[in-house]
């Protein structure tokens, strides 16, 4: 189990996301398009910057739902190894069967 602390930074981290997620595109937009003039562009970029790190779609992590484990984890499933293989065990995960051999 991840600790509490990382599994809600993880949640605050994806907040901000959401809630900066349009500003940040607009601005993106502006600092890329070659046709406006230098100085906007540049106003633009610094705008960008002065947004909340953790607002950046990059931060991220993913993390199991389960556990909030960040390592082995499986994105069409959202849990990682260890969960997966313990749902499967309890034929909870359909289609899935424990194989041993």
């Amino acid at each position: 189990m991840a600790k509490k602390a990382m599994i809600e930074r993880e949640k605050k981290r994806q907040k901000l996301v959401a809630r900066y997620a349009v500003k940040r595109a607009e601005l993106k937009e502006i600092a890329n398009d070659e046709s406006k003039p230098m100085e906007e562009r540049f106003k633009a970029r610094l705008k960008l910057a002065k947004l909340p790190r953790n607002s950046a779609p990059s931060r991220l992590h993913n993390r199991c739902q389960l556990t909030g484990r960040p390592h082995a984890y499986y994105r069409k499933l959202k849990v990682s190894r260890i969960m997966l293989r313990e749902l499967a065990s309890n034929g909870q995960a359909p289609g899935m069967v424990k194989s041993s051999w």
